[in-house]
Parts: C-alpha cells; sequence; structure tokens
C-alpha cells in the first residue's frame, strides 16, 4: 500500500502547484494600482484553465481564460483612489491573495544613476537631509515604490524582479530619491495613495533602453556590445530587454525621465533617440500619449573641464527633445540645484526640489491644477541695439530676480569669441538686456552654456531660467 501510496501523493502534490497561479513579482502585496481606470493584471496559469479574480472593491468576479501555453492577460475597473488597503485574490483552482494593494497614482521613473540614487546615497555622495527623510518615512504610508533589480537580457524577458515595498525606515533608505520626493510632491496635493515604479541603471545610454529592431537601423550602435561582460551599464538594448519590456503591462499613469549623462558627446542624435524611445514605450505600454517629463542633466564638469559645452549641448537636445519632439512633454531645469563643490561630482544631493519640479509638470499639465507654475523661462528671442542685446523669455510674463548682480550670461561678436556680459531687467518683465565692454557689436548670446555653470537667474515662483544659446556655432 505505502509503495503505491507515494507516487498518488507525488501527483497530487504536482497537480497542486500547478493549480497555483503564478504572477510576475509586480504583481504582490503592498501594490499601488492605477486609480479609474482598466488596470492590466496577467501572469500563468494551468494551460486552457479559467482564472478568477476577486477584488475586495467588485461584488462580481472577474474570469479570464488562459491560453494553451498556460498564460492569461486581463483588466480590472478600479474605484476612486482611497487609503483603504483592499485585496485582490486570483484563482484557478487555489487562490493566490494580495494584501494591503492601494488604489491611486502609478507613475514609472527611470533612467541612469540620478533616478536609481537611492535616499541613502552613494558613497561620498549624500542625500541632502536623507536622515531626517527616512526617519519621517513611516508617516507616508500611502506611498509604495516598486524597484526593479539590474539583470541584462539579449532578449525581451516575461518578468522582471522587484516587489512593492511600503515606506518603513529599513526600506525607505532603498527607495529612489528623485522618485520617493517626487511622489510626496504629489501626495502632498493630490491627497492619494502614489505608486512609483523605479527602473533605472546607473551610467546607461538611452541606447540601452532601446529594442533591437530600433538599435540595428543605427550605424554607430554594435549590438555586439551587448554580449560583453565588462562596462554592461553602456551596453545597448540589454535594459530594454530585461527590466523594461517585462514592466509594460502594469498600468500606470505617466513617465520620469532622469537620464543623459552617458549620451554627452553625442549630443547629435540624442534629441532623436530620445523620442523614439517614447514613442516605442508608449506603443507597448498600449495607453496612448500618457506624460513624459524629463530632468535636465546637471552642471557637472565633464572631462574635468567645467568651461567645456558637452554637456550644455546634452541638455540643448534634452530641451528640444521635449518642445519639438516628444508630445505630452516637459523638462524640468536643474542648472541651479548645485553646490560649487560639486563640479567634479555628478550625483548632486539636491533631489527634493527635483522631486518638487516634476510634480509641478504633472500637477498642472497631467491632473489640472490651477495656481502652480511649472515651466522655467526659456529663450524666445534676441534683438540687438549697438552694443546691447534685448533677450526676452517665455514663462516670464512676472518679470525675474534678482535684480542685480544677475549671473551666467555671455556675449560674443562676429568673432565668435564669448565674454562675461552684464546683465539688467529690461523695460518689460520678459526682458534681460545684457552687455560687454570687450564687445562692441554683440550678435549672440549664452546663458550657463557650459558643463558646469550654475546661473541665479529665476521666474517669480523661483524656477531658473533654462541655459540656452542663441548662436549655432
Amino acid at each position: 500500500m505505502k509503495a503505491n501510496l507515494i507516487p498518488a501523493l507525488c501527483l497530487l502534490c504536482c497537480i497542486t502547484a500547478n493549480a497555483k497561479v503564478k504572477l510576475p513579482q509586480l504583481l504582490s502585496d503592498h501594490m499601488v494600482l492605477q486609480q479609474q481606470t482598466d488596470a492590466r493584471l496577467w501572469g500563468e496559469a494551468t494551460p486552457n484553465s479559467t482564472v478568477t479574480i476577486q477584488a475586495s472593491w467588485c461584488n462580481l468576479p472577474v474570469e479570464t481564460k488562459v491560453n494553451d501555453q498556460g498564460l492569461w492577460e486581463t483588466t480590472i475597473v478600479t474605484p476612486s483612489a482611497n487609503f483603504t488597503p483592499q485585496t485582490l485574490t486570483i484563482s484557478d483552482g487555489e487562490p493566490v491573495t494580495l494584501h494591503d494593494v492601494l488604489i491611486g497614482e502609478v507613475w514609472f521613473c527611470s533612467g541612469q544613476s540620478n533616478m536609481e540614487m537611492p535616499l541613502n546615497g552613494f558613497d561620498k555622495c549624500p542625500i541632502e537631509n536623507s536622515n531626517n527623510v527616512i526617519a519621517d518615512a513611516p508617516n507616508h504610508p500611502g506611498i509604495r515604490m516598486a524597484t526593479i533589480e539590474r539583470k541584462s537580457a539579449l532578449t525581451p524577458q516575461a518578468y522582471a524582479n522587484g516587489e512593492w515595498k511600503q515606506p518603513t525606515t529599513e526600506n525607505a533608505q532603498w527607495f529612489s530619491a528623485t522618485g520617493y520626493f517626487y511622489a510626496l510632491a504629489l501626495q502632498r496635493t493630490l491627497q492619494v495613495p502614489v505608486g512609483i515604479i523605479n527602473c533605472s541603471w546607473g551610467g546607461s545610454r538611452v541606447e540601452g533602453w532601446l529594442p533591437e529592431e530600433i538599435l540595428k537601423n543605427y550605424p554607430d550602435i554594435d549590438l555586439n556590445e551587448a554580449k560583453q561582460k565588462e562596462r554592461s551599464w553602456t551596453h545597448p538594448m540589454i535594459m530594454y530587454n530585461a527590466l523594461l519590456y517585462p514592466c509594460r503591462n502594469y498600468t500606470i499613469k505617466g513617465f520620469a525621465w532622469y537620464q543623459g549623462c552617458s549620451n554627452v558627446g553625442k549630443a547629435g542624435t540624442y534629441a532623436e533617440r530620445l523620442a523614439t524611445m517614447v514613442k516605442h514605450w508608449r506603443s507597448i505600454w498600449k495607453e496612448g500619449d500618457i506624460p513624459f517629463y524629463i530632468v535636465e542633466i546637471a552642471p557637472f564638469a565633464y572631462g574635468n573641464k567645467p568651461e567645456g559645452i558637452d554637456g550644455a549641448l546634452l541638455r540643448e537636445a534634452q530641451f528640444k527633445a521635449a518642445h519639438t519632439l516628444i508630445p505630452n512633454s516637459a523638462i524640468i531645469s536643474t542648472n541651479d540645484l548645485v553646490k560649487p563643490y560639486e563640479a567634479p561630482q555628478i550625483h548632486p544631493q539636491n533631489k527634493k526640489d527635483i522631486g518638487d519640479r516634476l510634480a509641478y509638470q504633472a500637477l498642472v499639465k497631467t491632473y489640472g491644477y490651477k495656481g502652480i507654475v511649472a515651466d522655467s523661462p526659456s529663450y524666445k528671442e534676441m534683438q540687438a541695439d549697438g552694443n546691447k542685446i534685448t533677450v526676452r523669455f517665455d514663462n516670464a510674463d512676472k518679470g525675474f530676480s534678482p535684480w542685480i548682480g544677475i549671473e551666467g550670461f555671455e556675449i560674443a561678436g562676429q568673432d565668435k569669441v564669448f565674454h562675461p556680459a552684464k546683465a539688467e531687467l529690461g523695460s518689460k518683465p520678459n526682458e534681460i538686456v545684457v552687455s560687454s565692454q570687450k564687445v562692441k557689436k554683440p550678435v549672440a548670446v549664452r546663458y550657463c552654456f557650459h558643463n558646469f555653470q550654475p546661473g541665479n537667474l529665476k521666474n517669480h515662483r523661483n524656477l531658473p531660467v533654462i541655459p540656452f544659446r542663441t548662436d549655432s556655432w
């Protein structure tokens, strides 16, 4: 009897194991589902079976058929956001129940190390006020974060590793600082739960977040680099395949992007490739032209040359992408958010103002709030008159500060040699008048157009003027 019983028990165990639904890690306890939408759910189960989903906020279950490969995907209607913990039970025989599920707003934060950088900081690179922020984290239980673990792949993967975490002091130290401050700022105004998916990799190029079918058309990209073990952070497509593609089914409100440092020196191709990336991401998420908000790369002495302009050219490409190439997009400036000693440090410590400025964009342009100013002043046009140039700006109808001691402007004549310029408030609120005794007939103006050159000119809501040049030299 015992000899016959063992195989029977083993068969029963196998059947039971097969009957338990397999979920991606992104569908876990403590997750946030996007409110008032058809939120996607997916996973594996017994081939050709029926998966039943029962949400605590719904009276009727949702059923979906599993295909013959054992894969299933469906949607569930979510209610208005609230802080009441919900449950979600998914079964094709043996139920799997997800606990402490919140309904709120979900944002996908991606890029390289300045997005990845946790509240704990990096070695020799602290986050401003981090200890206090981490200690305060349990006071914000409606903020949740899922951090996608690094791994590389040569082909698109079905799953990525990364579970949702609550903001305990132990967990919060590893949360993306930019993502966490973004969530805090959103929650302060929206007063709903906020979930952040942090999908970033330090040092990654924009090409790392694009698929092979696009990259193979770029003559300067060698796809064989992806097979190498050295310098993996520079490789093409591996982040897309292993980190981003597996997240595409998770319903989100929009994207926040903080990347560009590793493409410095390649500004000529960056804007178009970033726009191509956004178009492709939106196509695989299948949610239309959802928002895409960009963080300008910070001032940094690339090549140990603060006076160089490679970083400035990349910022210019970022601005071009946001303003002319990517619909439903915007950029925030970080020109004023560094300290002088951070010139050789690519990870400046002020991430709170970055999170806040991202939130201003979302609150105004995604959520429709009035009374908040989101956009920094940006160059509009110039007019030369003798030994002076008047520069006019968009997003500056209430004028500028400081009134005196304006820093960061340079002007040049036909010789293309730039000299520091005296800058004064113009006759109209959006005007700045620049001049230099060394330039008798100026023809071009630049503002903070160097690798590391913080300026001090801001609008009436303390948003900094975006670095620019009027020439194309």
